[in-house]
């Protein structure tokens, strides 16, 4: 399927208004995404106050999808549209939550998309090799921005508010884990292969 956007490479030979516009609209797309992913509904685990969503998921595709300014700015408008009251967080929940346990790992989203596309690197369409080589450098780069980062900043903020230890948050927590790095797997499996076939029909 062809992306129905430019390729980053492609926007180089864009004017620079038409690049900010394609940019931007990415960000939208993304952030929007975001929303549809909580809104898809939540599971609720047993020892801590933060439900399993598909948001992670797309933090991940997005980081992986774009370059850090552009994931950078669909989570700011993620986060600044919930701040604003709208009602786009798991739960339809806005501002509360970024008071409330989760607001570690909704605020930890900002800094994981930007080390994760940051970290990624360019994708290599040299057949399998090539997706292989990437679909690691993405998974990599999704382990540690999109779960070392957002759980640095989610452990921590729910312990502080809540007064719980952090150990004991992060063992609460394992569920979250092991979830996230099947997530990870899956997103940069997907968006390797779709780059690959992005990459591999543009003319050289």
């Amino acid at each position: 399927m062809r992306s129905l956007m430019p390729s980053q490479s492609a926007q180089a030979h864009l004017p620079l208004s038409r690049r900010l516009l394609v940019s931007g609209s990415r960000s939208v797309l993304f952030a929007v995404l975001l929303w549809l992913a909580a809104a898809a509904g939540e599971i609720a685990i047993p020892g801590t106050p933060v439900p399993i969503t598909l948001q992670t998921f797309v933090v991940m595709v997005t980081a992986l999808s774009l370059n850090w300014a552009e994931a950078g700015s669909a989570v700011a408008l993620y986060l600044i549209a919930g701040a604003a009251g709208l009602p786009v967080f798991a739960g339809g929940t806005s501002t509360l939550a970024l008071i409330g346990p989760s607001a570690g790992f909704l605020l930890g989203f900002l800094p994981g998309v930007i080390v994760t596309a940051w970290l990624k690197g360019r994708a290599n369409t040299d057949g399998l090799r090539g997706y292989a080589m990437t679909a690691g450098r993405y998974l990599f780069a999704s382990i540690i921005g999109c779960g070392v980062v957002v759980y640095a900043f989610g452990f921590l903020v729910q312990s502080t508010i809540t007064g719980v230890p952090l150990g004991t948050v992060a063992l609460a927590s394992m569920t979250f884990i092991v979830g996230d790095v099947i997530k990870a797997v899956v997103a940069s499996l997907a968006v390797s292969g779709s780059r690959q076939a992005v990459l591999t029909q543009q003319p050289h």
